[in-house]
């Protein structure tokens, strides 16, 4: 390893000796900077120091070439690094951790979705999510480049063509992305960019309610689908305010009918719930054709398992009665309504559709105007005086004002 008092003619210069694989030359005007020129006939800058554990270690000082960049760069790199590192620093272990640093795109197929596959009924959902409006927005960008302001211009992008609720789910699921990756000490990552950012208001009083006439013309118009399985598995879904994937993949064994009980076995919380049994429900399951071997209640005849979709169907059935904003899912909402409209407690509501927090069932529970104007009529009723008062209202003159 020969010391030499580097100049930018000699490194123009230098070759490697033909019977050796490399040479090191030291520089003697700047401790530590060294010239590695190979047999290929390259030349780089490397820098030799004591790290933090007092052990000499050997670093490549720039990736390009020593003759791109010139020596006086060299020496001025190699001294403001070496000065880093006897305050403590080590500038090439962050430059290391940079290239560990994870796209958003590799973060995700490669740690979340194998982690949440492991928990999460619902990962396919998330597959959907990640596939049309993350990976599409920030799967090309480094985990620690994606910014704050990338996010709000994002929202401020889909807000145009999607609904507050769509934006809200990519917002919750890059949080917990973001989450992840700094619980488990990801390469780059210490802050999560959706820190602070508020979830949009969702207007949630436009959702779709049955009412009693609308759901008696849509079972009525369940009797002519082909698919006739279709005309147990609504009225299922209306009497029992069930998940669509519960009804259809629900089994005979899950049935209790001494109790009145319904276990499903996993429900979207992750636990077994229990549903009770109406006595529209017994009446339905008792009309239901059992099948052979079959251990589904609502199967498909042709394969004896649930259905994958059975969209085409409830399509042609909501259509046909003026009903094609009606969502499978507002069955749901309206087994809510049904239910506080006859009287029922916002807990009762909660506990039969299986909610977790009070404040998703106060979403679902729509009280119609009817009951509105009934309870406040009670009111009138309590205090029966307020009824006596005279029907004409005396004009009181404005006081003057001096």
């Amino acid at each position: 390893m020969p010391a030499e008092n580097l100049t930018q003619t000699f490194i123009d210069n230098i070759t490697c000796d033909t019977n050796k694989s490399k040479v090191d030359y030291f520089d003697t005007k700047m401790r530590g900077l060294l010239l590695k020129v190979l047999a290929s006939g390259k030349k780089s800058f490397y820098l030799r120091y004591k790290d933090t554990r007092g052990q000499m270690v050997e670093k490549k000082l720039v990736d390009s070439d020593a003759t791109v960049v010139k020596l006086a760069e060299a020496r001025s790199l190699a001294q403001s690094l070496l000065s880093k590192i006897a305050m403590g620093e080590d500038p090439f272990a962050k430059k290391a951790d940079l290239k560990k640093v994870p796209t958003v795109y590799d973060f995700i197929t490669n740690s979340y979705l194998p982690y949440v596959k492991t928990y999460k009924r619902s990962w396919e959902t998330d597959v959907s999510l990640i596939k049309n409006h993350i990976m599409p927005n920030f799967g090309k960008q480094y985990m620690d480049e994606v910014s704050k302001r990338d996010i709000i211009q994002f929202i401020s992008r889909h807000t145009l063509t999607h609904k507050p609720g769509s934006v809200n789910r990519v917002i919750i699921m890059l949080r917990y992305i973001f989450n992840l990756s700094i619980r488990w000490e990801t390469a780059g990552i210490t802050k999560n960019p959706t820190a602070g950012i508020p979830l949009l208001e969702e207007n949630n009083k436009n959702e779709r309610y049955l009412t009693g006439d609308e759901a008696n013309k849509l079972i009525v118009a369940l009797q002519s689908l082909q698919n006739k399985m279709l005309q147990y598995i609504v009225p299922m879904l209306i009497l029992t305010g069930a998940r669509k994937n519960e009804v259809l993949t629900a089994k005979w064994e899950d049935f209790n009918f001494e109790q009145k009980i319904w276990r499903i076995p996993t429900s979207k919380s992750g636990k077994a719930r229990h549903v009770p049994i109406s006595d529209g429900v017994l009446y339905l399951l008792s009309t239901v054709p059992r099948q052979e071997g079959c251990d589904y209640v609502f199967a498909n005849p042709k394969t004896l398992l649930p259905y994958v979709s059975v969209f085409n169907s409830w399509n042609t059935a909501r259509t046909s009665v003026g009903l094609s904003d009606v969502r499978m899912h507002d069955l749901r909402h309206s087994f809510a309504s049904f239910l506080v409209n006859s009287g029922r407690s916002i807990y009762e509501v909660q506990r039969i559709l299986g909610h977790t927090q009070i404040k998703t069932t106060q979403r679902y529970a729509h009280l119609s105007q009817d009951s509105l104007l009934a309870a406040a009529n009670e009111v009138s009723k309590a205090v029966p005086i307020l009824m006596a008062m005279p029907n004409k209202v005396v004009d009181v003159p404005l006081l003057q004002i001096a």
